[in-house]
């Protein structure tokens, strides 16, 4: 029995084995020819309420919640197993009277059905029902009993051993809940007896390949499910917490309203199970995950025992606020509207109940219970009914009662039903009750089907009809599912393929009324045909007794202007509404403003500085061309080669005014031309200074004997020098600008309230390439210059040129560190200031002592103060 309890699912043949092996040690049958010794039964160890009738149907009601544990010493016989419940808050008694209304239900409709005779004539049907104890194994040794008990539980022991193993009943009605029902459906489902559950809605069970003879007049969890995933989205919640049971019908049904809430966006804030041992220390982390999800919106999909124990924990607590979802299971439970410690944490409940009705001459039915009537005698059930409704004693004392010494009043006799208001009685509500009053006529409906065939046009073999006097369970499970017809409550009741009934849910609402109990007002209906939710909102009233649909989202809607930031290990539906990128939140966090676009600007005091510096020396530069161009025909002027000094000076101009373009707001054009205007300016440059080192050299080489190098550093020699490592440069801009060319690129830090715009440079690569070209170019100049430093000359150009190019690789040398570790627009300060101070660098050292020479000391601008020779410098 073990597979069943832990939900394994074996083989059909695997089942019948074990199943086989089940009953013969439940019906152990002897080898000998002796047939009064053929089958050996062990008597009933429980109790059953029967009624003999030409067909007998079986009922499985949990009247109780547990099985009391009995020390099994294996030498005798067991004792009778004995049903109990554990007297707490959650379950003031030990009988479950809602389920003993059910059980009453089903002898009505039976008795209902002999008396009128029309639906079976001349068959009278009986009943044999047994308490499963809301236990699996319970559950399922009532079941065998009624596929091999006896058919009468006070036969002596005598008529018990001279008769023959006796015939099961022909189909079960039970068990209410899903997890008991799935290990009967599991043993019958072999032997191909019908059963058909009044209140099972797990989704599971729907399985006709594992529950081939299961079904129900309860719908399935599916379409349940599908209510409550249309009711979340409906009112918009996006934050739902789910609580479930520890049994079957919690887990699947929770399961799939998770997955099928995830599907529209809805985000689950927990999902938790409510231990079946209900104990506090097991339930206080529920409370607490509540409390920090911060979900308003719960749904709690379980049994209302389990239920009970979670909202007895909220109470103790003092958790408010919560707009609790109900599953049907305890929608409308009288255990928890009643107690007014519940009204404040559950008033405005919202949930969905099966479709109720209205069953004439029921409660009169149920109120003719009477201990001292000549047929209460057969009831094993009555007793602890009686004495749980009225709190008095029938004199039959139980073992249980002795082990705990409860003494209780004797009762007088002159208790009356009808004078107590208790869930019983109550048939305001009749929901699972007309489950089972309709479970009972669909086998009526479907035992007419089988005694209206007519002969030869059958639905078996060679179109044969059932035998009515021996009822093959298979035969009426084929006539069950082929049932339907029209109640008197105006109600189609059919099964189908799955044996599953027509979904119809009512949306209830719990409201206070003046006298402070809990009424469920229909607010609403679920049509599971059409799939389509119908919900009156003005007459909902919810927690804390508010018109208004409470909110439960993780991060409410975003306001225009703001977007969504996810939050770290959060679900999607969790974020900060932070402004978009190039917004910044006001002081007071009311709407977003833009952030200001911070980049070198010609209006700022640090642009306006690199403006007046760069024109600055783009007129020095020109001051000295113009002094150049004076003086042109003077000795300096000439001897150090006055083209090449022009060429330099245009390019030390070029150099300045490059250095605007990184000033003002970048934009495609002026990124790429700040780029390659400052790598062709500065090689043109950095080429002038080479061609003219090279002239020095040259010509001090040509004053040796027999040296003829002089032809081949000629005028047109040199230019094609500069033209070269020029148009080298141009080359590898061009690249540059064709394959991954600079372009604007905004920095925006997060915790800032500007947006820096800067020029990316496209290709980091190229940009190197361009840096290292004039680096190159400027390390050779300085070590040709570095040479000709010492050469005899009164007035030698080269150590100027060492002077202004140990300059120029300093500054870009530390350009560098500088400009990877500066933020933002400093960046292109730094590359400014570089620009600037190497062109300044250049411009001092090469032509300022010229300058000063030509203006100042004109008489050593001579042709003999030139040819005289100078000390050598130790330099």
């Amino acid at each position: 029995m073990k597979l069943f309890w832990m939900g394994v699912i074996p083989t059909r043949r695997t089942r019948f084995v074990f199943l086989s092996f089940v009953l013969n040690l439940l019906f152990p049958c002897n080898s000998s020819t002796d047939l009064s010794l053929q089958c050996r039964m062990i008597p009933n160890t429980m109790p059953v309420l029967e009624k003999k009738g030409d067909i007998v149907l079986g009922g499985l009601f949990s009247l109780h919640d547990m099985v009391e544990e009995q020390s099994l010493p294996f030498t005798s016989q067991p004792p009778k197993r004995k049903c109990t419940s554990v007297l707490s808050t959650l379950s003031p008694t030990r009988f479950n009277f809602r389920t003993f209304r059910w059980m009453q239900t089903m002898i009505f409709a039976i008795e209902e059905i002999n008396k009128e005779g029309k639906l079976l004539p001349n068959i009278t049907v009986g009943y044999k029902i047994y308490d499963s104890c809301s236990t699996p194994h319970q559950a399922l040794k009532a079941a065998m009993e009624l596929m091999g008990g006896e058919k009468s539980s006070e036969a002596g022991e005598k008529t018990q051993r001279n008769s023959t193993c006796n015939e099961s009943v022909p189909m079960v009605i039970g068990d209410g809940g899903s997890t008991q029902s799935l290990v009967v459906a599991h043993f019958l489902g072999v032997f191909t007896v019908p059963q058909i559950s009044y209140f099972s809605s797990c989704a599971c069970l729907s399985d006709k390949k594992q529950f081939p003879a299961f079904l129900r007049t309860m719908p399935s969890d599916f379409f349940q499910v599908e209510a409550l995933v249309q009711l979340v989205k409906h009112f918009g919640w996006t934050w739902v917490g789910v609580i479930a049971g520890d049994d079957a019908y919690g887990r699947n049904g929770a399961n799939i309203f998770a997955n099928e809430v995830i599907k529209l966006g809805v985000c689950v804030a927990f999902h938790r199970i409510i231990p079946k041992n209900r104990q506090q220390a097991q339930i206080l982390p529920i409370i607490s995950v509540i409390r920090l999800s911060g979900a308003k919106v719960i749904l709690v999909f379980a049994v209302e025992q389990d239920a009970a124990a979670l909202f007895d924990e909220v109470q103790r607590s003092k958790l408010t606020g919560i707009q609790w979802l109900a599953s049907e299971a305890w929608s409308t439970a009288a255990v928890l509207s009643t107690p007014e410690k519940y009204h404040h944490i559950l008033q405005g409940t919202v949930g969905f109940a099966i479709q109720q009705a209205n069953i004439p001459g029921l409660r009169d039915f149920l109120l003719r219970l009477n201990p001292w009537r000549s047929d209460a005698q057969t009831d094993p059930f009555l007793v602890s009914f009686w004495e749980e409704m009225f709190q008095c004693s029938l004199g039959v004392q139980t073992e249980s009662r002795e082990k705990e010494g409860e003494s209780k009043p004797p009762c007088s006799g002159k208790e009356d039903l009808g004078n107590v208001t208790n869930i019983y009685s109550d048939v305001s509500q009749l929901r699972i009750s007309y489950n089972v009053y309709k479970a009972v006529y669909a086998v009526a409906y479907a035992l007419k089907a089988m005694q209206s065939c007519v002969k030869g046009e059958g639905p078996f073999f060679q179109r044969s009809c059932a035998d009515p006097g021996v009822i093959q369970p298979w035969q009426l499970l084929h006539y069950l599912k082929q049932v339907q017809y029209l109640n008197s409550f105006a109600s189609e009741i059919k099964f189908d393929e799955n044996g599953d009934p027509a979904a119809m849910y009512d949306l209830v609402n719990w409201q206070m009324d003046p006298n402070g109990k809990i009424e469920f007002i229909n607010i609403g209906k679920f049509d599971g045909v059409k799939q389509q939710l119908y919900i009156h909102e003005d007459i909902i009233l919810w927690n804390g007794n508010q018109t208004r649909v409470p909110s439960s989202v993780c991060s409410n809607i975003c306001p225009p202007g703001t977007r969504k930031a996810m939050r770290p290990n959060f679900p999607v539906c969790c974020y900060d509404c932070v402004c978009p990128p190039e917004f910044w939140s006001n002081a007071e966090r009311t709407t977003c403003i833009p952030k200001r676009v911070e980049f070198l600007s010609f209006r700022d005091t640090m642009g306006i500085t690199l403006v007046a510096i760069s024109f600055f020396g783009s007129f020095s530069t020109c001051i000295v061309v113009l002094i150049f161009f004076c003086n042109r025909t003077t000795p300096i002027v000439r001897a150090n080669n006055s083209a090449l000094s022009f060429l330099l000076l245009f390019s030390l101009t070029l150099c300045f005014l490059c250095s605007l373009t990184f000033i003002g707001q970048p934009s495609k054009w002026s990124c790429m031309l700040r780029h390659t205007a400052f790598g062709i300016s500065f090689v043109l440059c950095v080429s002038c200074i080479l061609g003219k080192t090279l002239v020095v050299l040259v010509a001090f080489n040509a004053k040796l004997p027999g040296s003829n190098v002089i032809k081949w550093f000629g005028p047109s020699r040199q230019k094609a020098i500069i033209a070269i490592c020029t148009v080298t440069q141009v080359l590898i801009c061009t690249v540059w600008l064709l394959v991954a060319p600079p372009a604007p690129r905004q920095l925006i830090p997060r915790e800032e309230d500007f947006i820096i715009l800067l020029c990316d440079e496209g290709s980091y690569i190229a940009f190197a390439l361009v840096l290292s070209y004039i680096g190159l170019l400027a390390v050779l100049c300085l070590f040709l210059a570095f040479l000709a430093r010492k050469l005899p000359d009164s007035f030698n150009e080269a150590r100027l040129i060492t002077f202004s190019m140990l300059i120029f690789c300093a500054v870009w040398i530390a350009f560098i560190p500088a400009y990877i570790s500066s933020p933002g627009k400093y960046a292109t300060v730094t590359e400014v200031f570089a620009i600037l101070a190497s062109s300044y660098g250049l411009l001092g050292c090469i032509f300022a002592p010229k300058c000063y020479m030509i203006l100042l000391r004109p008489e050593k601008n001579t042709r003999k103060h030139l040819m005289s020779k100078a000390p050598s410098s130790k330099f």
